[in-house]
């Protein structure tokens, strides 16, 4: 007797375990079907999350340096860019002295600098100074241009038989109409330029929204090479849209600056120059 309860109780026993064994089982598999839903929602929130980033930084890099937005697809990326591409006189170009025509009738530039204050800012593609005041002009055949801005290319833009140099510093003028003209000033190593110090010491290494003030005056005049000869031509502006009319001087005697200075802005701009463009039937005058 003792045996058969003894039994029963190990049978009942033994269902009751079964039975809470198999009430459990779907609870787990629940939770662990929970948990995998939401490993893949956050998967996929995450991958939104990147594709949006994406989206965002291509649609901000409207144009660039290089891959499928450089030079060679800027006529693609924009109708108003259609002269990256079709225009007849494009900058830059390779100047071979070879080929310069020498014109001493050519009335020269007159240079009207004076010490002046001016305010940086990276725009994602160099350093720019913009001027404070209009206090700085050129005049070109009795046209004045107003000094606006100047900025920075590495390696130069422009060639001279064939060879680029360490960087190139662009001086942007406008006149009264809009017409542009640009001093062009060839940069190799060498000594440390004192005249640019004040901007080495607080060139924006990110793209910035806000203009950075240089502490101290910058004299243009100071930093122009003192053989003041000359290349002339009729070009573009060298980046989008490449709005061509554009008078091009560009003095034949490099200015120095030291292989710090240098690195320093091929730290932010490793590369951001335009490869130079055909010529076709423009004529270069030394002067």
């Amino acid at each position: 007797m003792k045996k058969k309860l003894i039994y029963l109780f190990l049978v009942v026993s033994l269902s009751f375990l079964l039975g809470a064994c198999s009430e459990q089982a779907p609870e787990t598999a629940v939770l662990k079907e929970e948990k995998t839903n939401d490993v893949k929602e956050d998967q996929s929130t995450a991958m939104k999350g990147n594709e949006a980033e994406e989206t965002h930084i291509t649609h901000a890099a409207q144009w660039s340096y290089n891959g499928d937005t450089g030079p060679e697809h800027w006529g693609k990326l924009d109708n108003a860019n259609l002269a990256c591409v079709n225009g007849s006189e494009q900058s830059p170009i390779n100047i071979e002295f070879s080929q310069v025509k020498a014109n001493k009738k050519l009335e020269g530039i007159q240079i009207q600098y004076e010490p002046a204050t001016f305010s940086l800012l990276n725009n994602g593609h160099t350093v720019q100074a913009n001027a404070a005041t209009e206090s700085n002009s050129i005049v070109i055949e009795g046209n004045e241009y107003k000094l606006s801005q100047f900025h920075f290319h590495t390696p130069s833009e422009h060639q001279y038989n064939g060879q680029n140099y360490d960087m190139e510093l662009h001086l942007v003028h406008k006149d009264a109409n809009g017409k542009l003209a640009v001093l062009g000033l060839m940069i190799k190593e060498g000594r440390e330029n004192g005249n640019l110090a004040s901007v080495w010491e607080v060139l924006p290494k990110e793209e910035t929204k806000n203009e950075i003030s240089v502490k101290e005056p910058i004299d243009l005049q100071d930093l122009l090479p003192h053989d003041q000869t000359s290349f002339h031509y009729n070009g573009s502006l060298t980046t989008p849209p490449c709005t061509e009319e554009v008078k091009w001087i560009i003095f034949e005697q490099p200015i120095e600056m030291s292989k710090i200075q240098i690195q320093a802005f091929q730290e932010i701009s490793p590369d951001n120059h335009r490869p130079v463009q055909p010529i076709n039937k423009r004529e270069i005058i030394r002067n």
